[in-house]
């Protein structure tokens, strides 16, 4: 059986600010939330579960949103205390924290932006699985070309990187959606999940809001087809993903199965 896991990163919306813009914290979580709201829609809609990495600062800032992922049936994982700042105690403390606040127990991690974290100290944190790994090279942000590209463990940790294509690591992350045509990003998806039998893709729920405007100072790669485009876009992606015959879930229930 092939299955797909749709997974989102919600945090405070800071990306303005690796373009010199700044953006008050509450102008940061209302995107980021209006964006989720649009994201369980289309899920509920398709009656589809699926994986929310939350940072702690959006989780409280945010807590309707918390409930409903965890009251829809979607898994709720940790990216971290802030979605600007990390120490190797965030690991623990958001874990912690999630945990309160949603009554769920957190079982995920993923690190803002992919970047490199210590395996060991997020098994020692109590997780299940990590899935920080974007296995590609992409100049100035990833450098993995050599790294595993499909699950793997470590220790007692379970690592689930993003999805690649086989051969040429053609990465199926939210970038790749958003500038590459859907016909070929589909092609991508479907030679990647025949090899694999499963698709680990993963977006943000701000990418579903309009991110064109001024006052964010995003350059076209990363606002190009947001908002209504990308809704609609996703929405033809789960389409086609139905039609294929592709199954979903969470990533907790995926590795659960797979150990």
């Amino acid at each position: 059986m092939k299955k797909v896991l749709f997974s989102f990163d919600i945090e405070e919306f800071d990306m303005p600010m690796e373009y010199g813009k700044d953006l008050p914290l509450d102008e940061q979580i209302r995107i980021s939330t209006e964006g989720t709201k649009i994201v369980l829609d289309i899920l509920r809609d398709n009656n589809i579960s699926a994986t929310f990495f939350s940072t702690v600062v959006f989780a409280t800032h945010a807590p309707e949103m918390i409930r409903r992922i965890t009251s829809e049936g979607h898994e709720l994982a940790s990216h971290g205390y802030f979605h600007s700042r990390f120490e190797e105690n965030h690991l623990r403390d958001s874990k912690e924290e999630l945990e309160r606040l949603s009554g769920k127990k957190i079982t995920g991690f993923r690190m803002a932006r992919m970047m490199p974290v210590n395996d060991q100290a997020i098994q020692d944190a109590g997780y299940l699985y990590n899935s920080s790994l974007n296995p590609v090279y992409l100049p100035g942000r990833y450098n993995n070309f050599f790294k595993p590209r499909t699950k793997f463990v470590t220790g007692k940790l379970i690592q689930l990187p993003a999805s690649a294509t086989p051969l040429l690591r053609f990465p199926l992350f939210w970038l790749s959606f958003h500038n590459f045509p859907l016909w070929l990003y589909k092609l991508a998806c479907h030679r990647t999940i025949n090899s694999d039998k499963y698709l680990n893709i993963y977006f943000h729920p701000w990418e579903f809001t309009d991110l064109s405007l001024q006052q964010y100072g995003l350059p076209g790669f990363a606002s190009r087809n947001s908002g209504d485009k990308m809704a609609r876009r996703f929405s033809s992606l789960v389409s086609w993903m139905k039609e294929k015959g592709y199954t979903f879930g969470t990533i907790n229930d995926f590795v659960a199965d797979n150990p």
